[in-house]
């Protein structure tokens, strides 16, 4: 039996790192059941997962579920469902709210030693073809729906059998688990080494048990409202209400606020009154991260046994993980890592589009899954870095690069977001370059690639490169441009304007190095990354 000395800092370990990687989906897990390692098999429900490690470089997924059940398929509690905002328990047996789906999935790859972790929002409406058909001969859908078709065929297959209700919804469970993992890797192109599933009840007990969580939101208008994203639509959906919860609106701009467990909840959940609905959701629930993750880098937070007890008893009810993944191994390991060199970001969409699937009219996102290999790929196996050539003794002249001003820039929309070739144009403007052409990409004769591409006219090479680089591209000849002319052609997975291109904005691209790339200034709009400030309060960005 280890002393309480010793227990509160063995879980203290374990709370830091293994929130490194849980908060991503807003839930903490961690203490020292009863003040043994042995504890730590009660997560282990899942699935097996060939070849997995819980120490060392591994690709963890996690999973987030809208679930108004617990994991044995029981309806939470009238008064958890109300604090939540979440429906009732007669909504829950009738199954008009609620379901099955990955309401947050996050894809974390831990680099080797632990020291580096880089993870990518999955944003849930991203329109797939599943790796097979896992329910009533539906192959497309949306990512998020792996997990509960897969749910319910296993459920439906096991009715009426003779199977105990608690080992039905166990395998329905796993079943889910291994589609949702299947169809993320089809789409990723990564092996998911280990995995986290819980439900929607975990983040409000971490919020609960954490004291609240505090963040900061940066009013904006949306479709024609100013400061809708600060209230979900008549409280109908999430409960969001900043202004209950003490924002000012006398007072204006990005402000601080500490959410108790119910308003935390719908901060993350909210997404109708934000202007990218799921995408800017992402950076709400990645902002939580960078909170949780410096309160526990300064506040010791869940360094008291009452604390770790009063968390580890209901986190069986909301927690699995896939057979194998020792989270004490897995803490160890992780140890070095901290909120600076721990990053998220949005997996890249290429439009939005209204369809009608599997029977009903839904939002979906087009993505271009060649595009979001490319994308992991490179953030998860970077290539190593260049090593400077040996200095020559020659001094070298420098060859100036002509002034912004003699150059015209003409911009060309090859993607879906409306105005974006004219934000782009008055972001070039900005830094000095004259404005030329603004048109959708259908104005000229090239193919759009996913990528933005830039050409030049003779005489403009040096500036068209330094343009280039703001989009991740490299310049090139154009014979049909005339002189002194750049032309940028937007890629199909174009959403905002380029951080680089925003004078007051961070210069720290993502690692897609992608056009759909957003600054912090931004508010972490959709595709890109949040960025904290290093003088940010509490280490969070403020957010939509």
């Amino acid at each position: 039996m280890f002393s309480a000395r010793v227990v509160r800092m063995i879980a203290g370990k374990v709370i830091y790192a293994v929130s490194c990687l849980l908060a991503a989906v807003l839930v903490i897990v961690a203490g020292f059941a009863h003040k043994t390692v042995s504890a730590f098999d009660a997560f282990g429900d899942g699935i097996t997962i060939g070849g997995s490690s819980s120490i060392g470089e591994m690709n963890i997924l996690v999973m987030g579920l809208e679930s108004r059940t617990n994991f044995q398929g029981q309806c939470l509690s009238e008064s958890l469902l109300v604090a939540m905002h979440a429906g009732s328990v007669a909504s829950c047996e009738d199954q008009t709210v609620g379901a099955e789906d990955t309401d947050t999935l996050i894809l974390v790859h831990i680099f080797a030693g632990g020291r580096k972790a880089v993870g990518f929002s999955i944003p849930r409406d991203d329109l797939v073809t599943y790796p097979k058909a896992y329910y009533n001969g539906i192959t497309t859908g949306k990512i998020d729906q792996a997990y509960y078709f897969a749910y319910v065929t296993s459920l439906d297959s096991t009715y009426g059998s003779s199977m105990s209700s608690n080992q039905r919804y166990l395998e329905a469970n796993q079943a889910g688990q291994q589609a949702e993992i299947d169809t993320v890797e089809s789409v990723t192109g990564v092996h998911i080494d280990n995995y986290v599933v819980m439900n929607l009840a975990g983040f409000f007990y971490l919020a609960q048990d954490f004291g609240g969580i505090e963040v900061c939101v940066t009013p904006t208008t949306v479709n024609g409202t100013a400061d809708a994203n600060l209230y979900d639509l008549g409280q109908i959906n999430s409960g969001w209400d900043a202004v209950a919860d003490g924002y000012n609106l006398k007072k204006g701009g990005s402000q601080y606020l500490h959410l108790a467990a119910d308003q935390a909840l719908a901060f993350v959940r909210d997404r109708d009154s934000l202007p990218d609905t799921d995408l800017s959701r992402t950076h709400r629930q990645q902002a939580v991260i960078d909170y949780v993750i410096w309160q526990l880098k300064h506040e010791n937070a869940f360094s008291d046994l009452t604390q770790l007890n009063a968390l580890l008893g209901d986190a069986k009810q909301w927690l699995v993980v896939n057979n194998g993944f020792n989270l004490f191994d897995f803490a160890t390991n992780m140890s070095a890592l901290n909120g600076s060199n721990l990053k998220f970001y949005t997996l890249p969409i290429a439009g939005y589009a209204d369809i009608d699937l599997n029977g009903t009219m839904q939002d979906v996102n087009d993505i271009d899954a060649g595009y979001i290999q490319q994308v992991v790929n490179k953030a998860f196996n970077p290539p190593p870095p260049v090593k400077a050539p040996a200095k020559s003794t020659a001094k070298k002249k420098a060859v100036p690069i002509p002034a912004a001003s003699t150059v015209t820039v003409d911009v060309y929309n090859g993607g879906s977001t409306e105005g974006l070739a004219g934000s782009v144009s008055q972001a070039l403007v900005s830094l000095g370059y004259k404005a030329g052409d603004v048109a959708d990409a259908s104005a000229q004769s090239q193919t759009v690639a996913t990528g933005t591409e830039v050409f030049y006219g003779a005489g403009a090479s040096a500036n068209a490169a330094k343009i280039a680089t703001d989009f991740a591209s490299t310049a090139k000849a154009l014979a049909s441009l005339p002189a002194e002319r750049v032309e940028v052609l937007l890629g199909t997975g174009s959403t905002v304007v380029p951080a680089t291109l925003t004078p007051t904005s961070s210069s720290t691209p993502s690692p897609s190095a992608s056009p759909s790339s957003s600054p912090a200034a931004n508010n972490g709009a959709a595709g890109g990354a949040v960025t904290v400030a290093a003088n940010a309060k509490y280490g969070i960005p403020c957010v939509y």
